[in-house]
């Protein structure tokens, strides 16, 4: 039977850390803002680089966070690593940009599902995702996912009266329906 002090847990600490800055505090109201930010920077690289531009309430930007450096075509890039530094940051939105190196600027498969499910992550985190831009060539062309309508941040309208809340958990719900069965 084990000693109860042979058992240990290390205790850690997570720290933002700020590294040379890359921009100044431009608000960025459209595209073409988070473009001038950080585009440049990022159509000088050889593969796929996807960063967060945290910002706050106002849009200045709060930090870039260089999340995922991937291959020639393609990066990888969980949520997990995305929304890190918005968290540690205090983000009230972001902004997810990532560069193309081949200059097509038309989004992959792949892009297309991060972007659906950040959107639905971001909406439950509290923290919107305000576009994913793709840059790529020269810098002076984008693709825009909030320009070609396929990213919205609708208003939502949250039931304030307590006596008709539904806290039924979503796990609960399908095992009701498969019970049904």
């Amino acid at each position: 039977m084990p000693k109860k002090n042979e058992f240990k847990l290390d205790v850690i600490s997570v720290h933002l850390v700020k590294d040379a800055p890359i921009f100044s505090e431009h608000r960025i109201s459209s595209p073409q803002d988070a473009v001038d930010v950080i585009g440049k920077q990022l159509c000088e690289m050889d593969r796929e680089v996807l960063c967060v531009i945290n910002l706050k309430a106002d849009n200045k930007p709060i930090n870039c966070h260089f999340a995922s450096i991937g291959a020639l075509n393609q990066t990888l890039a969980h949520p997990r690593e995305l929304f890190k530094s918005s968290i540690l940051s205090n983000a009230a939105n972001m902004i997810l940009l990532h560069c193309h190196p081949s200059s097509n600027l038309q989004p992959s498969k792949e892009d297309t599902i991060l972007t659906d499910r950040m959107i639905r992550l971001c909406d439950l985190m509290g923290i919107p995702l305000l576009d994913h831009i793709i840059v790529g060539g020269d810098n002076s062309r984008y693709f825009s996912f909030r320009e070609k309508g396929m990213i919205s941040n609708p208003y939502h309208v949250f039931n304030t009266d307590y006596q008709t809340l539904d806290f039924q958990s979503p796990m609960s719900a399908v095992s009701e329906k498969v019970r049904k069965r």
